[in-house]
C-alpha cells in the first residue's frame, strides 16, 4: 500500500468530524513527516503518541484534537492496533497490579523529580482533579477539593484517617492543620515519602512507603484521592476488602477516581507505556460489584469536567516553568508530557472520562448526616 494511500485513509477518518490534514483549524493535525500516516494506522493510540513524541505531527490545540477523536471514537473506526490487543490480552492473562509491581508506577512516574511536580501543581502539591465550581485559579480550586472532602466525611478532631496513596501529603498536612485529626498516608513513591514527611513536619502525620494491601490498623476513616486508577480490576474487590478491614464499623470510606463509561480490563497503550504502567480507568459497574456486600453508597458525585480545568492549569503552569525544567529534562520528555496533559484534557471534555467521589458506610451504619450534595 502506498504512502498516499495511507494518507487518504487518515483523511477520510478525519473529514466527518471536520478534522484536516494541515489545515486552519487550531485543532487541525500539521504533519512534519509522511510516517505518520502508516505508524497511526498501525499502532492506533500509540502510534499517534509516540510520532507526536518524535516530532512527526504538531498541533496548535492538542487537547480539542483529542476532544475531537475521542467523541467520536475514532479509534474504534479504525483497526485495532496489534499493540493494544496484546496489552489486552495480558491484562487477562496476568495481575499487572499485583504486588510485586505496585512500585513500578512510583518509580516511573511519581519519582521523576519534584521539581516537575512542584512546578506544574498549586502550592500544595495536590497531583488529582481540583473542584471548580466556585474557584478563580488552581490554588483555590484545590483547597475546594481538600475542604468538600474533609465536609463528605464528616471530619472531627481527634479522628484516625488512613489515606491509601496519600502522595505528597497534601490532604493529610491540611486535614491535620484544620480538622485536628492524626493521619497516616501510604504512597508507593520514595520522593513522595521523603517531600511529604518535609512537609507535614511537627503535624501528627506520618508518611510510609508501603503497598495498600499490607497496611492493618483501625481508623475513623479510610480515604483515597486519585489511588485507585492504579489499583486494577482483579484487585478491586481486594481493594474494598481492606479498606473494610481497617475501617471502625462506625466509620466512613472515601474514593477519588477517574471514571469510565464501558468496562474495561486494559488501559490505553501508550499511557501504560510512558505515563502510569499497569493503570486501570474503573466503570461503575466494577466498583459497584467490587464494593457489594460489603458497603452502602452513601453518595456518588461526577465532576469530570473540572479534571480538563484542572489538566489545563497544570498545563499552563508547566509550560510557564520549562525554560527552567528543560536544564533537568529533554525535548522528547517535554512533548510526552505536553501530549499526556493536553490529551487527558481533550479526553474529560469529550466525557469519555469522568471524575467521581464515592462515600460509603459499611452496612448497618446509620446514614452520615454530613451530607452536602
Amino acid at each position: 500500500m502506498g504512502g498516499n494511500k495511507y494518507k487518504n485513509i487518515i483523511k477520510e477518518l478525519l473529514s466527518p468530524i471536520k478534522i484536516n490534514i494541515n489545515g486552519d483549524n487550531p485543532w487541525d493535525i500539521r504533519v512534519h513527516d509522511e510516517r505518520f500516516f502508516q505508524r497511526v494506522l498501525g499502532e492506533g493510540s500509540l502510534g499517534l503518541g509516540e510520532s507526536y513524541m518524535a516530532g512527526w505531527w504538531d498541533c496548535d490545540a492538542l487537547d480539542e484534537l483529542i476532544n475531537r477523536l475521542t467523541r467520536e471514537n475514532i479509534e474504534e473506526k479504525a483497526k485495532r492496533s496489534p499493540e493494544a490487543i496484546i496489552y489486552a490480552l495480558k491484562a487477562k492473562i496476568w495481575n499487572l497490579q499485583k504486588k510485586s509491581r505496585a512500585y513500578e508506577v512510583g518509580e516511573k512516574h511519581y519519582d521523576l523529580g519534584n521539581d516537575l511536580y512542584r512546578a506544574m501543581l498549586d502550592k500544595r502539591m495536590v497531583y488529582s482533579c481540583g473542584y471548580w465550581k466556585e474557584a478563580r485559579n488552581l490554588d483555590e480550586a484545590q483547597e475546594a477539593k481538600l475542604e468538600l472532602i474533609c465536609k463528605k466525611i464528616c471530619l472531627k478532631p481527634k479522628m484516625t484517617i488512613l489515606e491509601l496513596g496519600c502522595g505528597w501529603g497534601s490532604f493529610a498536612k491540611y486535614a491535620a492543620l484544620k480538622y485536628g485529626v492524626r493521619v497516616l498516608g501510604i504512597t508507593v513513591s520514595r520522593a513522595q515519602v521523603e517531600l511529604g514527611n518535609q512537609l507535614c513536619r511537627g503535624l501528627p502525620v506520618e508518611i510510609k512507603l508501603q503497598d495498600y494491601r499490607e497496611v492493618k490498623g483501625e481508623f475513623d476513616r479510610v480515604i483515597s484521592i486519585g489511588m485507585f486508577e492504579h489499583v486494577g480490576y482483579k484487585n478491586y474487590r481486594t481493594y474494598m476488602e481492606t479498606v473494610h478491614r481497617n475501617l471502625k464499623d462506625n466509620g466512613i470510606a472515601f474514593i477519588q477516581t477517574i471514571g469510565k463509561n464501558v468496562s474495561s480490563t486494559s488501559v490505553d497503550p501508550w499511557t501504560h507505556k510512558y505515563i502510569f504502567p499497569n493503570g486501570l480507568i474503573p466503570s461503575i459497574r466494577q466498583i459497584g460489584s467490587a464494593m457489594e456486600g460489603l458497603f452502602v453508597m452513601e453518595d456518588w458525585h461526577n465532576f469530570g469536567s473540572d479534571y480538563d480545568k484542572t489538566l489545563m492549569a497544570w498545563h499552563n503552569n508547566f509550560e510557564n516553568a520549562w525554560p527552567n525544567l528543560k536544564k533537568n529534562y529533554d525535548e522528547r520528555f517535554y512533548r510526552m508530557w505536553k501530549y499526556y496533559l493536553l490529551s487527558c484534557a481533550g479526553a474529560f471534555r469529550s466525557r469519555s472520562l469522568s471524575l467521581w467521589q464515592i462515600v460509603m458506610t459499611k452496612p448497618g451504619t446509620i446514614q452520615p448526616a454530613c451530607r452536602i450534595i
